[in-house]
């Protein structure tokens, strides 16, 4: 008979390798929610919750349509085990959704869909993002004290992989942005022959007076125009 601890060690080092493989944001997603359905014993469905700072919460990514169909009730209701585990507690188990009663506005739409149990993990939670990774089954009762071990770990995982990623495209973002002002920087020096700090000012003018960011200003074709009448001032 197989270790099940070995097992899950084993898992565990090929879920490592897919999550640090060098992925984008929306495939290491994917492969959180196809490697939790494998990973975690009594996991039918699953599926991530994430929002940021400008957006509303949605779903990204999910292994099918019911995970999506019990999520849009969840964020029209504006409560529920994903919701709870991203701003609430780290760990929301709801064992059986006929007796359930924190949520009413979310189980008994959800019930009717054939929900029966539900796991939710947080994965991050910053100024910026949050995310949770959620896990259904159809019967109630499915979830046991194995379940919610494995899924910590498995979740434990998921996190630092998905946190590195996620500094990882933020510094690419915030370089890129640097380049680009950068570069309408040096356009600006050279055809008005001023200083990069007076270039810098002028883009920072033209964002003001447009009231557009600094980097999109910088990539705007038109930008450099806009800029020219503040010159004088300098």
């Amino acid at each position: 008979m197989p270790d099940p601890r070995a097992e899950l060690a084993s898992r565990m080092d090929r879920l490592a390798g897919e999550l640090h493989g060098g992925a984008g944001v929306q495939e290491v997603l994917q492969a959180i929610v196809d490697s939790a359905v494998r990973t975690v014993p009594h996991a039918e469905h699953a599926g991530v919750t994430l929002k940021t700072a400008r957006q509303a919460t949605f779903t990204p990514v999910a292994s099918d349509d019911f995970v999506r169909a019990v999520d849009q009730i969840q964020y029209d209701a504006g409560a529920g085990p994903c919701l709870a585990a991203l701003f609430d507690e780290p760990l929301v188990r709801m064992p059986d959704i006929a007796a359930e009663t924190r949520w009413p506005g979310f189980t008994q739409r959800s019930r009717r869909l054939g929900l029966g149990s539900m796991l939710s993990f947080r994965l991050v939670a910053t100024d910026r993002q949050h995310g949770g990774l959620n896990l259904y089954a159809h019967a109630p009762g499915r979830f046991d004290d194995l379940d919610e071990h494995i899924g910590l770990l498995f979740a434990a995982h998921a996190a630092g992989a998905l946190g590195a990623l996620l500094r990882r495209e933020q510094l690419s973002a915030a370089l890129s942005t640097h380049d680009t002002i950068g570069q309408a920087k040096g356009i600006l020096v050279e055809r008005h022959r001023i200083s990069s700090e007076a270039a810098f000012q002028l883009l920072v003018r033209a964002s003001q007076h447009t009231n557009t960011k600094l980097a999109e200003i910088a990539e705007h074709p038109g930008a450099h125009r806009r800029a020219r009448r503040p010159l004088r001032s300098l």
